[in-house]
């Protein structure tokens, strides 16, 4: 295999990580979606996003449903443990696979109908238990594999390729996100890999549920005029909340920024969120503020990008249960099953 190199944001070539690792051992096998599609670009950057943060890959499971979305672990982290659910019940999986080993690192990846439809139930009990994952939706407006129906995501006045025009309001899922508590919330575009990749690394080193909605545009039924989640209309109506820099614990790098500019925020790691700010001051650890920024942003029509909700300080659903640091699933038989002693104790207690 010809050697691979990846270009960080200084424009410099790195041919291995922290961990002797190159970027090939993060690739996956060769997408089978269409050329073009928004999917395989988040592909790609989630490739270099663990290959950057030095994630080692067989640490990592990977989680999907059912659609083209969740074709893509396929495409990324070839060594890493994967499992593909049924549909929109990614969310029930991943949290028993976490709750048995939370030692691993968890990505799930699914679409705006694996989980705003079938499985609206699934991720928003997930959101609320604050289960370690990072949990990317790749949103295109529509049901690519049954041709290209509006799904729950389509804004409202949205047309289809057959001309059908979306009467429905849209289901905002980073707002669904924040009202339910997640600490991590993110919106993102597969066209912007500079912003995604930032995302995704702060998603990595985030101690919890990270929600990262991406308009990821189907090339085949959503990429029309008329389309409010194509690539043309994506980047004419982007709208950045902020620049986002992100500096892993283990990089001391002084960020230079005029005062008064930047938000800076620290994860349980030491590792830093970096915000500068474009338009107004936006504190991204308010629910509030930052619903009332996603509805502005859609009165407007517009698709606002960036770090929308960040509260790193929430315990997460491990945490919250007071689960043992050694694996669950990894523990002895002597460790697990209660002594004569302590049934009978149960059985008199019960009495």
């Amino acid at each position: 295999m010809a050697e691979s190199t990846l270009k960080i944001g200084t424009g410099e070539a790195i041919k291995e990580n922290r961990l002797g690792l190159k970027p090939a051992d993060y690739q996956g096998g060769k997408s089978t979606l269409c050329a073009a599609c928004g999917h395989d670009a988040v592909s790609n950057q989630i490739v270099r996003a663990f290959f950057e943060m030095s994630v080692k890959a067989e640490k990592v499971a990977k989680f999907s449903g059912i659609g083209c979305s969740s074709k893509t672990p396929a495409y990324f982290l070839q060594r890493s443990h994967g499992f593909n659910s049924v549909h929109g019940r990614m969310p029930a999986v991943a949290t028993g696979a976490m709750l048995a080993n939370h030692t691993l690192k968890a990505i799930g990846v699914s679409g705006d109908g694996d989980t705003a439809s079938i499985g609206l139930g699934q991720f928003m009990h997930m959101v609320r238990r604050n289960v370690p994952i990072i949990y990317i939706i790749e949103n295109n407006g529509v049901y690519g594999l049954t041709k290209g129906q509006f799904s729950a995501t389509a804004d409202e006045g949205s047309k289809l390729k057959t001309g059908v025009i979306n009467e429905m309001p849209p289901m905002d899922l980073c707002g669904l996100a924040v009202e339910l508590g997640c600490g991590f919330v993110a919106r993102g575009f597969a066209g912007d890999p500079k912003q995604m990749v930032n995302i995704l690394k702060a998603a990595i080193a985030h101690d919890g549920m990270s929600v990262i909605d991406v308009i990821s545009p189907c090339v085949t039924f959503n990429n029309h005029e008329g389309s409010t989640k194509g690539y043309t209309y994506s980047k004419e109506h982007q709208e950045l909340l902020h620049q986002i820099g992100f500096v892993p614990e283990y990089e001391e790098i002084t960020v230079d920024y005029e005062p008064g500019t930047v938000r800076e925020v620290t994860l349980h790691d030491g590792s830093r969120i970096v915000l500068k700010k474009l338009e107004e001051d936006y504190d991204p650890s308010d629910p509030v503020q930052a619903l009332q920024r996603l509805h502005r942003a859609t009165e407007a029509g517009e698709m606002l990008t960036g770090l929308v909700h960040l509260r790193p300080e929430k315990k997460n659903f491990i945490q919250m249960l007071n689960v043992v640091d050694e694996p669950l699933g990894q523990l002895p038989l002597s460790r697990t099953r209660p002594s004569r002693e302590a049934l009978e104790k149960i059985m008199q207690d019960l009495m």
